[in-house]
């Protein structure tokens, strides 16, 4: 099983370089399933559920949230309508939505976790790495195959968690950051990972946003609004390929594709 994994989704760029790319990985046939983090899908901001349901039709097979999880309403009241929308499972218990789902697929079933890290990020959330034995107990009967995407600020927490499920997941996955990173492996007991996806769109930019303002609000601390830039759409991501008998994950390819 090929899984395309891609980075944090950002504006209508990002829409439209995961459509085109996705459909292009598709037709030859080098990906069988995909897991898309659309935190930033709605002009850099959390999507609705309209817009997370129209990367699922785009060819998502599950989306992913993050710290932007809440930024539209509509996605408060709608995220338990969507099971493959998925926000980080250490946020607060009383927080709509699930931090996992669990997919059938012809090849077998794949679970997929999202965790928030805490370095950096918002006090308010659970330990993540509690929250993913939880999640891996016996008593949740995981399948073999388990993607996790650790959505964090610190590179350091999200190798943590890399090393801490080695061997007990398929992959873990870096979000958030918008930079990607090089380092991705496969550690010794068959766990596919790397710090950070990097970011689907407009790769002229500072993370997804015009340059100008981000710019001048460092050269002033005077607050400016930041539009999505809009040149250079660009997916990236990776690629696992993962043994569905074991779980072990096989290798993993880092990508950038610009339109």
């Amino acid at each position: 099983m090929r899984v395309l994994l891609v980075g944090d989704i950002v504006g209508k760029p990002g829409r439209a370089a995961f459509l085109q790319v996705v459909n292009r990985l598709k037709a030859e046939d080098r990906i069988d399933f995909v897991i898309a983090n659309g935190e930033n899908a709605a002009a850099g901001r959390g999507p609705s559920l309209e817009i997370a349901q129209s990367l699922l039709n785009a060819g998502a097979d599950v989306v992913t949230l993050g710290d932007h999880a809440w930024d539209a309403k509509e996605m408060v009241e709608g995220i338990d309508l969507e099971s493959r929308v998925i926000r980080p499972a250490n946020f607060s218990k009383g927080a709509p939505g699930k931090g996992w789902v669990r997919v059938d697929t012809p090849e077998g079933e794949i679970m997929v976790i999202q965790l928030i890290g805490r370095v950096f990020m918002q006090p308010n959330y659970d330990c993540p790495f509690q929250a993913a034995d939880k999640l891996l107990a016996p008593a949740m009967n995981p399948p073999k195959v388990v993607f996790v995407d650790m959505h964090g600020e610190a590179s350091s927490e999200r190798m943590a968690m890399g090393r801490y499920l080695d061997g007990r997941v398929s992959a873990v996955f870096g979000t958030h950051t918008h930079c990607q990173t090089s380092d991705e492996t496969v550690f010794p007991k068959g766990t596919a990972y790397i710090t950070d996806l990097g970011m689907t769109g407009p790769k002229d930019s500072v993370l997804g946003r015009e340059v100008e303002p981000v710019i001048a609000k460092f050269l002033t601390g005077v607050p400016h609004k930041f539009d999505v830039a809009k040149d250079d759409p660009t997916l990236e991501g990776a690629i696992v390929d993962v043994d569905m008998g074991t779980g072990k994950a096989r290798s993993i390819e880092r990508i950038r594709v610009r339109l």
